[in-house]
């Protein structure tokens, strides 16, 4: 607020001042009206100046008082043009008196003249008031442009943390599952994944709360689920990790990799009697990093992202927009997910 009265007052004195040195110039260098410089020419502007100054900001004062500035267009220019005019008659009867004064009363006083003056003053007030108009009207649809962006991102923001919310317990029920087919088949192996489980769910929790977090932790988390499905599994399930050790602290949104892994197991592995192959990949490709997801399946008919991709999708898009892209293809059956980043963005 300070800074725009600041800003404000430099701008109203430095326009003054400049049509007034303008006047005073052309006043002296006319050929037609010989004009000398001397102290009542110069006093003279100077009452220019200050009528100038002290009466557009009494303009000002009553856009602000009477709510002119929140008025539209069409009652707001009859408005502006009588408000001008009268402006430029106080304007123009000050600039009459104190050339009276000035001179003695020496000279007669002159009705055209006075009109004359009337509208030149009114012009100027006119085009003052365009000026203040513009500049209002510039920087109030930029305050509406940043609370209209503080608005989408305060948006985006609530629907983020419901789509993680969602995915938490998502990945969660799927672990318990995972945990409670080995109960009855190898008690010991189920102690054991319990304190895997453990772990997962500790990380889970965690990771569930970041907007971010690195990539290096998401792997671990993916690896505490693996093993979980792997003991399921058994020999039906091959796991691959190809991954670049360089990424270890690039930033994703978390469970974006580990919900592609599950979207793996239900829609390729789970569906296949003999199992299949699950290959993770991480690598850089210029500016871009590539997560991939490669399992044995088809995709069928009918695609079915199931929430989790869904959630994903939807995390991606409000968090990268253009920035990030995501592919789900099928070929030589296999089905191969991928999420590109680009890391200057991120």
């Amino acid at each position: 607020m300070l800074r725009a009265q600041k800003v404000y007052w430099i701008a109203q004195i430095t326009g003054w001042l400049l049509l007034s040195l303008l006047i005073l110039v052309s006043s002296v260098t006319n050929d037609h009206i010989k004009i000398e410089l001397d102290d009542k020419l110069l006093i003279s502007i100077g009452v220019f100046f200050a009528a100038g100054v002290g009466l557009s900001h009494m303009m000002r004062y009553i856009f602000i008082r009477l709510g002119w500035l929140n008025m539209k267009l069409g009652p707001l220019i009859p408005r502006i043009l009588l408000l001008s005019v009268g402006t430029g008659a106080i304007m123009s009867a000050i600039n009459n008196v104190s050339g009276m004064l000035l001179e003695g009363f020496a000279k007669p006083f002159s009705p055209i003249e006075f009109m004359l003056d009337i509208i030149a003053s009114s012009i100027f007030f006119l085009s003052w008031n365009g000026i203040y108009y513009a500049v209002h009207f510039f920087q109030k649809s930029r305050v509406q442009e940043v609370k209209n962006l503080q608005l989408s991102a305060s948006q985006n923001e609530i629907e983020l943390k419901n789509l993680r919310s969602q995915l938490n317990p998502h990945f969660l029920f799927n672990s318990l599952n995972s945990i409670r087919a080995l109960i009855d088949l190898d008690p010991n192996q189920a102690k054991e994944n319990l304190t895997t489980l453990s772990n997962l769910l500790r990380k889970s929790l965690v990771l569930g709360k970041e907007q971010l977090v690195y990539l290096k932790d998401e792997l671990d988390l993916v690896n505490d689920y693996l093993d979980l499905e792997k003991v399921r599994f058994e020999e039906r399930l091959a796991i691959i990790i190809h991954h670049d050790e360089q990424l270890d602290h690039f930033s994703i949104p978390p469970f974006i990799l580990q919900t592609l892994v599950e979207n793996a197991f239900k829609h390729g592995i789970a569906q296949r009697i003999q199992g299949g192959t699950i290959l993770i990949e991480t690598q850089r490709c210029g500016r871009n990093v590539l997560i991939t997801v490669i399992n044995d399946g088809t995709l069928g008919k009918t695609i079915d992202t199931g929430i989790g991709l869904q959630n994903t999708l939807r995390r991606l898009e409000l968090q990268y927009g253009p920035k990030a892209r995501f592919s789900l293809t099928e070929s030589d059956g296999k089905v191969q997910a991928t999420i590109e980043l680009t890391e200057q963005n991120l």
